[in-house]
Formats: C-alpha cells, sequence, structure tokens
C-alpha cells in the first residue's frame, strides 16, 4: 500500500494524551508523515508537520518557546496555526513560511487526529472507548512491523486464537466445538464479529474457579469502526445464569491502529496492572501476533490483498467487510478528488 491508499476522511488515534510531555511535544510518524503533538497553554491540543519550510529539518530538533515551536538549525518560529511567526533575521516573513496542521481532539484519554478535509472533522464521529477508564486500565503503545490492515484481519478473525494463541489464552477447543459466530453492524457504523460459546467446556485456567465438570458461557465480541479503531469483550459466566454470574470479571480492551507507515503500525492497547500483565502483552503481540502478521506480509511481497485472490473462509466475515468498508471510502475520496 502507498501512502496516497490511507483513507484520510477519518479520525485516526495519534498517540495518548498522557504521552506528551508537559510544556513540550511528541513527535510520531503518522500516516507516512512525520507530526508534533503539543497543548498550547490554553489547554487546546496542536498537530503541525515536523518539518521547518526552509531548510526541511524536523522542528522536533528544535525547542518549544511557549506556544511557538522554534527550529533549531535557523530559528524560525512556527505557533499553533503553523504560521512563522519569528524571523530572527528580521525583514517580512516569506508567505511560503508555514507548516500544516491537522484537527485533532481529545477523546477518553486519546488523540484523534483527522487528515482530510478539514471541514468534514466531525468529533462525534470518534467511536466511544468510554470504558477505558480507572485504575483497571493502564494505557501502552507499540509498533508493529506489519501493515494495519493485516493486523486488523487479524484481530476481526477471533478464530486464530485457537490455534496461535493456545498457551497464553488456552481457549480449550471453545470457539470450534460450541461456537456461534453473527456479524452484523450498528447504528454507529461499526462492524461487530461475535462469537458466542455456550454451554462450553471453561479453559484450562478458569477451571479451578468452578465444580467439577461445571459448564460456563463464553463470548467474545469485538467492534471495528474505519480506518481500524477495535474494542474487545471478553466475558465468562456460569452456564444457566444469563450471563449474570460472572468466572471473572468481563473485560474490555481497546485495540486502536494506526498506521506508521505502510508496512508498520503503531497499536494503542490498555491492560491490567502488574508485570504478569506485562509479560502478557509481550507474548501475546510480539511473540505470538506479530510474528504471524509480519509473515504474511512477507509472503505477500507488495502484492495486493485482492489480486492474490484469498480463499475466504466463514470466520473471515467480519474482516472481509471491514476490508471492503475501506475501499468504498477509498472510491469515494478518489472520486472527491
Amino acid at each position: 500500500m502507498a501512502t496516497n491508499d490511507f483513507v484520510r476522511n477519518a479520525w485516526y488515534m495519534a498517540a495518548w494524551a498522557e504521552e506528551v510531555p508537559e510544556g513540550g511535544f511528541l513527535p510520531r510518524k503518522l500516516l507516512g508523515q512525520p507530526w508534533l503533538l503539543w497543548q498550547r497553554s490554553d489547554g487546546e491540543w496542536v498537530m503541525n508537520a515536523d518539518r521547518c519550510p526552509h531548510r526541511f529539518v524536523p522542528l522536533s530538533r528544535g525547542k518549544r518557546e511557549g506556544d511557538v515551536l522554534r527550529c533549531g538549525y535557523h530559528g524560525l518560529g512556527f505557533d499553533s496555526t503553523g504560521a512563522c511567526v519569528l524571523n530572527p533575521f528580521g525583514g517580512d516573513v516569506p508567505p511560503g513560511a508555514k507548516v500544516a496542521t491537522l484537527p485533532v481532539v481529545e477523546r477518553h484519554g486519546a488523540l484523534w487526529f483527522w487528515p482530510g478535509e478539514a471541514d468534514l472533522a466531525d468529533p462525534a464521529q470518534i467511536p466511544d472507548f468510554a470504558f477505558v477508564t480507572g485504575p483497571d486500565h493502564v494505557r501502552g503503545v507499540l509498533v508493529m512491523d506489519a501493515g494495519y490492515e493485516l493486523i486488523a484481519d487479524n484481530l476481526m478473525d477471533l478464530s486464530h486464537a485457537e490455534f496461535l494463541h493456545v498457551e497464553t489464552f488456552g481457549v480449550n477447543g471453545a470457539l470450534l466445538n460450541y461456537g456461534v459466530q453473527t456479524v452484523e453492524q450498528d447504528e454507529t457504523g461499526a462492524i461487530w464479529n461475535k462469537w458466542d460459546m455456550d454451554g462450553s467446556e471453561p479453559p484450562a485456567w478458569a477451571a479451578p474457579m468452578l465444580q467439577p465438570g461445571e459448564r460456563i458461557d463464553q463470548w467474545i465480541h469485538i467492534r471495528w469502526h474505519a480506518p481500524a479503531t477495535m474494542a474487545l469483550f471478553v466475558g465468562l459466566a456460569r452456564q444457566n445464569t444469563d450471563r449474570s454470574e460472572f468466572v471473572v470479571p468481563p473485560m474490555s480492551n481497546p485495540h486502536i491502529l494506526t498506521p506508521e507507515t505502510a508496512t508498520s503500525t503503531h497499536y494503542f492497547y490498555t491492560r491490567q496492572p502488574g508485570e504478569e500483565s506485562i509479560e502478557m502483552v509481550r507474548r501475546v503481540f510480539l511473540e505470538e501476533d506479530e510474528p504471524m502478521v509480519r509473515a504474511a506480509q512477507d509472503a505477500m511481497d507488495g502484492q495486493d490483498f485482492w489480486d492474490l485472490r484469498p480463499v475466504i473462509l466463514a470466520s473471515d466475515a467480519a474482516a472481509i467487510r471491514a476490508r471492503r468498508r475501506l475501499m468504498q471510502m477509498r472510491r469515494a475520496e478518489a472520486v472527491e478528488a
């Protein structure tokens, strides 16, 4: 995928707000371009291109002076609108002395940016992640060496847990033997992939919490908003309790993907507190998911997903719907252009 193939008229996550140092800035490559995230003294968030228009050096190699970004090469200063407001050599500021800016807002502790037509940027369209609050949600981010659509395919096809996450999740055949899949779209336009496993055998780690031979109702539901903003909901309850008597508290986590480049992705997530949770994230994301997704990317060798004529399984239904939605959005933007 080329840089210009990214969907533009959509909200992407740029960072957790807490990643941006107070009084400073956060440089980050997003959709193949370098950007700077910072917060003005009045609390407004700003997203400027991280490149001085004079000699093209990153503004992140300079410093911040109040609400002005000062280039570290020749001292030009730029405000939050991207305009050059300081020329230390005097004289008029050249009309081309400005840097690009993008709309950026904070929602649920995350910073969201809109890389398309600014007039279309409606914050009401940002997906609901209000559940990402409290001490049980420690926020994190990592960069995966794979394109965001392949990672989204992996997440939207929950059946891979039966084979790729045997040791970490221990699904214990529930998806294969008891799973009923439902794919649907809600009123927000989100695509849902739902696996429900009523009357299933519990995973090995949950068995000690139950009576010998006791069955449970399990569910794994994932929600997708374009371009690749997902939320995962997992639950285990005692059988025939209308999912009210939980074996463990239900889990809800964001899985939000933003392209760094065409072949690398910022992966935003939350985890539970503690060292054990850190180790689980490392194993699941970096030892199990990433190598497999990267192997798929390497095998594709730059060829288009559809040109390779992939075999489509029933379990792929949600991932395929998501890919088709992105195709429709790209075509619509191409027509507008």
